[in-house]
């Protein structure tokens, strides 16, 4: 669960990057701050988070190994080119292709991959907080693919994602209802 929060947190602050950038004009700094949160640290994050939920031993070791990459690559990565005022700077842009974008592209794969395997493989345990979950990584890739629309339309997909990711983590693992419960279980005839 601590590798969750940690996702989450870095999900947060790649918001509060997009709101620095919106209201103080987008830098070097501000991109950084951006990308190292939420390129290469909530994703994998998220990912490895599920993977210790589902009983894999080494997540931990491999997110604090993991981390420490993501956040030396970003310290380290040469951020280039003019920066326009407003809009979320395309990584294209700015980024070389490796590191920085490479290791975002790998990670976010692996990343979904590792969420969406382990929603599915316990699904008939938790459906309700799994669907969320698939749903909020969905919208969570949404609002990366709506950074073309700008700020505005990135911060739908964020929050929506981290609505989502939240509710699916705090789901009960079962919804309990006498409806559900009387028409399942009772006989038509009586």
């Amino acid at each position: 669960m601590l590798i969750w929060a940690w996702s989450l947190a870095a999900y947060a602050v790649a918001a509060g990057a997009i709101a620095w950038g919106e209201a103080a004009q987008w830098d070097a700094r501000a991109f950084r701050v951006y990308y190292a949160a939420g390129a290469l640290l909530t994703a994998p994050l998220l990912g490895l988070g599920s993977l210790a939920l589902a009983g894999f031993r080494r997540a931990g070791a491999v997110a604090l190994a993991y981390g420490g990459l993501a956040v030396g690559v970003s310290l380290a990565m040469p951020v280039h080119g003019v920066f326009a005022a407003h809009g979320i700077p395309p990584a294209q842009d700015h980024l070389a292709f490796a590191p920085g974008r490479l290791l975002a592209i790998v990670a976010n794969i692996l990343r979904t991959a590792a969420v969406v395997v382990v929603a599915l493989r316990s699904f008939r345990r938790r459906p309700l907080g799994n669907g969320l979950i698939i749903l909020g990584v969905t919208a969570a890739a949404a609002g990366s693919g709506l950074a073309g629309l700008g700020a505005g339309g990135a911060a739908v997909g964020i929050a929506v994602g981290a609505a989502l990711l939240y509710c699916g983590f705090v789901a009960p693992i079962r919804i309990k209802s006498r409806f559900i419960h009387t028409v399942f279980t009772k006989s038509p005839l009586g």
